[in-house]
């Protein structure tokens, strides 16, 4: 039985193979196209997945009518045109991260949805392990009172992947502030209930990419010399209703990690958090005792990026709201774009006016 939502993949590089058990698993939708410029590549995703119209020239999506939901799956750098020309021919939208390498760019997104009135969602999927999902219920719940202050990193030791949509600035945005900050500033301010961030004190260096002998592990490979990208940055985040956040990310420090080390704690008025280990901690005031508690959860049932693309389709085809919107994400980007210009000036940047379009 065909399924009613038809969905097109604009990318079909290592990303978009993750996406596909999603959208197989859902009741909603079927993927009936992709786009590639690399043809073997796009051969080789439409044997696999048993797609047949394949396309080298994007504009056929979006003037086939018949396709519902884009999904982009491309470089950094590429995503702004794809997502506005999907929202302008009447696309649902969902993108993989970052939504757009500047806060700029993803306002014109936002304008483009607004116009289209379609949804348009971030493919964060670390919203969508089952840890991080049980940790929100407990905080709407109450469970840490009113959070005022998170510690959060994501940290790698030689964990880089040393090609050009990486390392080079005109195709990626950025080095491991936009490829994995994105990641754990996400999840924290979303716990965090998305307060407005309205400053922003950051460091973004490159101390180690090009040092002689500098080295990736995750292709056995020398870091190439035309890296012209942070290796480390680094900042402290004040919000507008007077909570902070201290943040790091790295792909090459001196760590003691093998592969990667991504953690936050949250501390509020009625307890402290910690993920991934997903843990709350209490202080019983009447009795001066400390405890702590492990949320009692389930393996993940589906593979986190498949999932997110699960939730989308049931978003568009029951008329939810999208489940990562960009207003969140343009608050994620407005804060990294902050720590890069905080370097450049050597100051605190205020970030009040530039996020008045960001969810609460």
């Amino acid at each position: 039985m065909s399924k009613p939502l038809k969905v097109a993949v604009i990318g079909t590089g290592g990303i978009s193979r993750t996406h596909m058990p999603g959208w197989e698993a859902s009741p909603y939708t079927e993927v009936v196209a992709a786009a590639d410029v690399n043809a073997a590549a796009l051969e080789d995703f439409g044997s696999k997945f048993g797609v047949e119209k394949l396309y080298t020239d994007t504009n056929d999506i979006f003037g086939d009518p018949t396709i519902d939901i884009v999904d982009i799956c491309t470089p950094n750098r590429l995503h702004t045109p794809l997502v506005l020309s999907a929202l302008a021919a009447g696309k649902h939208v969902i993108c993989e991260k970052p939504l757009a390498p500047t806060p700029d760019e993803i306002r014109l997104m936002i304008d483009a949805r607004d116009r289209a009135g379609k949804l348009l969602m971030t493919a964060q999927h670390f919203r969508f392990r089952t840890g991080s999902q049980g940790m929100k219920r407990e905080i709407e719940a109450g469970a840490l009172g009113d959070i005022y202050h998170a510690r959060a990193w994501m940290l790698r030791r030689n964990g880089l992947i040393p090609t050009p949509t990486f390392i080079r600035r005109e195709l990626s945005g950025g080095g491991p502030g936009i490829d994995i900050g994105v990641h754990i500033l996400d999840l924290t301010l979303w716990l965090m209930g998305n307060p407005q961030p309205i400053a922003v004190t950051g460091v973004s260096r490159t101390a180690l990419a090009l040092r002689d002998g500098a080295w990736a592990v995750w292709r056995d490979a020398p870091i190439p010399k035309d890296f012209d990208v942070e290796d480390f940055a680094a900042a402290f985040v004040r919000f507008e209703n007077g909570a902070t956040l201290m943040l790091e990310v790295s792909w090459l420090l001196h760590h003691d990690t093998e592969g990667e080390d991504m953690q936050m704690w949250l501390y509020g008025t009625e307890g402290g958090s910690h993920w991934p280990k997903c843990e709350i901690y209490h202080t019983n005031y009447t009795t001066r005792q400390l405890y702590n508690r492990s949320l009692r959860l389930t393996k993940d049932g589906m593979e986190p990026h498949a999932a997110e693309c699960v939730a989308f389709a049931k978003a568009v085809y029951e008329g939810l709201p999208s489940p990562v919107p960009p207003e969140q994400s343009l608050q994620v980007m407005t804060i990294l774009d902050g720590i890069y210009r905080s370097q450049v000036e050597g100051r605190e940047i205020q970030l009040t006016e530039e996020v008045a379009h960001a969810a609460a």
